[in-house]
């Protein structure tokens, strides 16, 4: 029903208010609304937050945004975490409808006592809303003013405008009429599900001995525990491992995806499961549960958080192949059908088929993530989250938060844009996103529109400059200039972003031409790096990615993802652009032509 002042088209509003708007403590983000009502009497409006509580907040007043819109708006922001609610209320500002009408008759002679009058009485009912030590007075003062008949109309209509009184009426306004609109849900959550600088490492290449003609060594927890330090001084906030669990035999992919694979091939992290356990399970290589344990709390005490890769898939070895057949897809011929993403195939992973035992997926789910939880995890980077029903992963994030509101989920969904954005609404936090693709002047200046503009309310994006499956084009060919340039994109124009390790050393040998494949891949084989050697011959971007991490730190305004503004260059190799929070602003100049 509409209210005796509408106040309609309440924004940011995600799946009409069913599902709610995100934000993370201390973020500020605009609330908008059409206010309008019948005739010429003035009204106003203001944005109320409601706190989990059920406090009300300090109201925003909000301001038309542009004359004769009847679109009004204004800047909120909550200051703590948990389910918030958000409205609008509107009213009829009788003062300022009189100051209108006032500053019209008042001059022309028409009803002059009558008008003074009015004011008087108006201001008088005003005075009793106006803490005593907020300008009560100076409103009470107002009321003398207009009924003091020794003085002339122009100098009492000029009083009821005195600085001290109009602000105090600001502060504390008349309001008549009040409507608001329906309260809307505003989930609040912690500053990491929208900043974080990630970077991505496979422990067992930290620390790897790989010699011809000898079998290779993996490396450790333990090893690649001893890696941290360097990532921590690049300004990193999470390290990313991808799947830490037994894998598979069966198919096993060697190396450069080969499907004839060597006894010393150590096979794909993603092809989960074996007899030495499954999701739950640690990989004998990498070393123990409390190895593990070290190496997440040595990255704590380097103050860096452990995110680790969820991928909802067995290898043809997982336990749950034998135990749960119903959780697979069977052929006429009885076989299982393994994965694909044309033109890729993975013959060594079967997908899991989700409509003949959801309830049960579910659970063995929530069992799977609480455990790694109870290890140190608090986020989590889901792999393919768009090859399983949206449905299923509202149940699950649903039940992970509600009873551990700062657990993180990352969905890495390189997919259609509809399916992207409902994921982020039915519950993850951030997404991958089309970033890498985007490499010129205007598609760079019409994504950043699209995510900074209504879909922030509920898709937070994380810039990957490449992942162990993307190399693209513009690295392959632009070299060192090239990664500088994303590296400089990515970390001011998103308040996450990644980097997969080795993008410091300019990687960028694909395994054929045309392809995003890496040459001998990380995925498939171990990749022991000469950190060392690397920074001593000067081969590496470190000291740029560190810089750009401490600009970040320091820059309230590159830890926001809703103001970014695009500003003119003749030139199309040259993009301009300037984030603000506050009164910090930062402003951008890059040259995207390696």
């Amino acid at each position: 029903m509409i209210g005796r002042i509408p106040v309609l088209d309440v924004s940011p509003l995600v799946d009409a208010g069913r599902r709610p708007v995100k934000a993370v403590s201390g973020e500020s983000f605009q609330v908008t609304a059409t206010v309008f009502r019948e005739g010429h009497d003035a009204v106003a409006a203001n944005a109320v937050l409601m706190d989990p509580g059920g406090r009300a907040g300090p109201w925003t007043p909000m301001a038309e945004l542009a004359p004769g819109t009847d679109r009004w708006g204004a800047e909120v922001t909550p200051t703590g975490e948990g389910r918030w609610t958000y409205f609008v209320e509107a009213w009829s500002d009788p003062v300022a409808t009189w100051r209108h009408a006032a500053g019209i008759k008042i001059p022309a002679g028409i009803d002059t006592d009558l008008v003074l009058e009015e004011g008087a009485a108006l201001h008088e009912r005003a005075a009793a809303g106006v803490p005593k030590r907020d300008g009560r007075e100076a409103v009470l003062a107002v009321v003398d003013a207009l009924r003091d008949t020794a003085r002339h109309a122009a100098d009492r209509l000029a009083a009821a405008l005195a600085p001290e009184a109009v602000a105090a009426l600001a502060r504390h306004p008349l309001r008549d009429l009040v409507s608001a609109s329906r309260p809307l849900p505003l989930l609040v959550e912690r500053e990491r599900a929208l900043y974080g600088s990630w970077y991505e490492l496979f422990p067992r290449s930290e620390g790897a001995i790989v010699k011809k003609g000898e079998p290779p060594v993996s490396g450790t927890f333990r090893t690649a525990a001893e890696r941290l330090p360097a990532v921590a001084a690049m300004g990193f906030d999470v390290v990313y491992l991808p799947p830490v669990h037994p894998i598979g035999t069966t198919h096993r992919k060697g190396a450069n995806n080969s499907l004839d694979p060597t006894a010393e091939d150590v096979g794909v992290p993603w092809a989960i499961g074996s007899a030495e356990g499954g999701h739950d399970a640690i990989h004998p290589d990498l070393g123990t549960i409390e190895d593990f344990d070290h190496f997440v709390e040595r990255a704590r005490t380097l103050r860096m958080e452990v995110a680790l890769d969820f991928a909802l898939q067995c290898s043809p070895d997982h336990p749950w192949v034998t135990k749960h057949p119903e959780w697979f897809h069977h052929r006429p011929d009885g076989s299982i059908a393994y994965a694909e993403n044309p033109p890729k195939k993975y013959q060594d992973i079967y997908p899991i088929a989700f409509d003949s035992d959801l309830r049960g997926l579910v659970r063995e789910t929530t069992r799977v993530l609480k455990y790694w939880m109870s290890h140190g995890v608090r986020i989590f980077r889901v792999d393919n989250p768009h090859t399983k029903p949206v449905l299923f992963w509202e149940k699950v994030i649903g039940a992970i938060n509600r009873t551990d509101p700062d657990v993180i989920f990352l969905a890495e969904a390189f997919t259609r844009p509809a399916m992207m954005r409902t994921l982020g609404a039915v519950g993850f936090q951030q997404s991958y996103t089309y970033f890498t693709w985007r490499t010129t002047k205007r598609e760079l200046t019409e994504y950043l529109t699209e995510l900074s503009g209504e879909s922030a309310a509920y898709m937070r994006p994380n810039f990957f400059v490449n992942t162990p499956d993307i190399l693209h084009s513009y690295l392959q060919e632009g070299g060192r200039p090239a990664f500088e340039t994303r590296a400089v994109l990515a970390a001011t124009m998103s308040p996450s972003w990644g980097v997969y390790a080795g993008y410091e050393l300019c990687e960028n040998t694909p395994a054929e031409p045309g392809g995003e494949e890496y040459l001998d891949s990380e995925k498939y084989q171990l990749r022991p790096r000469d950190w060392e050697a690397a920074e001593r011959e000067g081969r590496t971007i470190a000291p740029l990615i560190t810089t750009l991490n401490r600009i970040r730190r320091r820059h309230p305004a590159l830890r926001q993802l809703r103001d970014i503004h695009f500003h003119h260059t003749d030139n199309d190799a040259v993009l301009a652009y300037s984030k603000r929070s506050g009164t910090d602003i930062v402003l951008v100049v890059v040259n995207l032509d390696p």
